[in-house]
């Protein structure tokens, strides 16, 4: 991994506006059918279960699962950038993976600095990155599967 092209702090921030964007246009309006005009109108940080499953859990697993079976987000894949393994290069175990999406409440918490410092370390990597031992680079940049030709 000593050249790898490492995926910086702006296209990653892109990735993720374009993975919320995406998210919102399938959660929102689900969640105005169930709770209506109010839920947008109202301050609560929590409206009831729907709320709990649709903003929180239901966001987590498509991550999760987008992250084990195509190493990268819609937002990523986009923009043609995946997550691997920081030592190989290879796809990241399923169990780190999702250490990493928690990892990014340990990132987020200290003001966003874990998050921020994708923009200062060596190897692009967050604090979620660096406890998941993954890092995530141009897609082009990784190792390409050997092609058969006919």
């Amino acid at each position: 991994m000593n050249d790898t092209d490492y995926a910086g702090f702006w296209i990653r921030v892109g990735a993720s506006i374009i993975d919320t964007l995406m998210l919102m246009v399938v959660i929102m309006p689900v969640l105005l059918m169930i709770y209506g005009k109010a839920y947008l109108e109202s301050e609560q940080m929590y409206h009831g279960v729907w709320d709990l499953l649709l903003s929180y859990v239901f966001p987590a697993i498509v991550v999760i699962l987008f992250w084990i079976y195509k190493s990268a987000t819609p937002g990523k894949m986009i923009l043609g950038l995946k997550i691997v393994d920081a030592k190989t290069g290879e796809a990241v175990p399923t169990e780190r993976l999702i250490g990493r999406y928690f990892g990014y409440f340990v990132a987020s918490i200290p003001l966003l600095i874990g998050i921020i410092w994708v923009g200062f370390d060596k190897k692009k990597q967050g604090w979620h990155d660096k406890l998941a031992g993954t890092v995530v680079v141009k897609a082009s940049a990784t190792p390409s599967q050997p092609t058969i030709e006919a």
